[in-house]
């Protein structure tokens, strides 16, 4: 004789006599019975699937803050060779060091932050536009 063992929730298992069929028809009993069995709980709706192009991938769209970045990044980065025009104005004037050690220091450290920050703004703009590009050449469905 064949045996079903099946799972009814709270770590509880139990063994039916039978096949399916008959633990289907055992277990509808129990709950006839106001057995321990519990209602199972009720699925959620699934969220709409993203629209899919020819290759069957999930269209992509740059986010709000991708074509935000985009925009603002060129003024960005147009301040910040201003800024490293400034300090090298700054530091080509021979006698600074020797009159203002610390204004030297100070436009030497600003100059060195204004390019570490021009370079990351570059490299992002630059990321996000091999991006837009690659969106927009891309085949839609």
């Amino acid at each position: 004789m064949t045996s079903v063992i099946a799972a009814e929730g709270n770590g509880r298992w139990v063994e039916y006599a039978g096949g399916y069929a008959d633990m289907i028809a055992q277990r509808g009993a129990e709950e006839a019975d106001g057995g321990a069995l519990e209602q199972p709980v009720a699925k959620r709706p699934k969220a709409a699937a993203p629209q899919r192009n020819r290759q069957g991938t999930a269209k992509r769209k740059l986010s709000f803050n991708e074509k935000h970045a985009l925009e603002t990044l060129p003024k960005t980065m147009a301040g910040l060779h201003e800024r490293i025009a400034e300090f090298q104005a700054a530091l080509a004037d021979s006698d600074l060091f020797a009159r203002d050690p610390e204004a030297f220091n100070d436009a030497a450290a600003g100059l060195e932050a204004a390019q570490t920050e021009l370079a990351a703004a570059e490299e992002k703009w630059l990321a996000l536009e091999i991006l837009r590009e690659e969106l927009e050449d891309s085949p839609s469905s």
